[in-house]
């Protein structure tokens, strides 16, 4: 099973987040070869961008799991996000991040979730870098859906997931994340 694990920056956690990286990325080792997609929403797009959240989509043996997976992490236990959204995750395209090969130049990456009780539909755009549904633990209540994409800005990525009438679509600037390439 897939679930879908989104925590949300408190106000001022940056520096936090920067003094644990190495801890966090030694926790994520551990689950390396069942992760769907993992990265940092952001500020923007810019390199001097700051977290805003951590989201992570990992595959899983039951709910226990992915509440250890959740809770254990340890950006969670230093108090560095304000919320944290666990979910089960529905994978449409199942495939993960690294399976993307649409990448197009001049084109930012966006996490979305629309909590709006709805069914995934099947969207076909080549932006999608990954897509499901989201709901409870048990898997028994639609919750809403969620997706990583491309697209040339917030708005253009916020139609790609079009939310229920009177529901808004979080739009975050995400990018891929693990650790950086020689500090293991």
């Amino acid at each position: 099973m897939q679930y879908f694990v989104y925590g949300r920056d408190r106000p001022g956690a940056y520096p936090l987040k920067v003094r644990l990286s190495n801890e966090h990325w030694d926790f994520m080792d551990r689950y390396a070869d069942r992760l769907i997609a993992r990265g940092p929403t952001l500020t923007g797009h810019d390199d001097e961008a700051e977290s805003t959240g951590s989201l992570h989509i990992v595959d899983l043996p039951d709910a226990r799991a992915a509440r250890d997976f959740a809770y254990e992490e340890p950006y969670f236990r230093a108090g560095a996000f304000e919320s944290v959204l666990l979910c089960r995750f529905d994978n449409v395209l199942g495939r993960t991040m690294w399976d993307f090969t649409g990448a197009t130049k001049g084109y930012a990456r966006y996490l979305l979730i629309a909590m709006d009780a709805s069914e995934p539909a099947p969207i076909t755009s080549p932006q999608l870098i990954v897509y499901g549904g989201l709901s409870t633990l048990d898997g028994e209540t639609r919750l809403g859906r969620a997706a990583a994409v491309e697209a040339p800005n917030p708005q253009a990525a916020g139609a790609l997931l079009p939310a229920q009438s009177g529901v808004h679509t979080e739009v975050r600037p995400w990018r891929f994340g693990g650790r950086p390439v020689g500090t293991a």
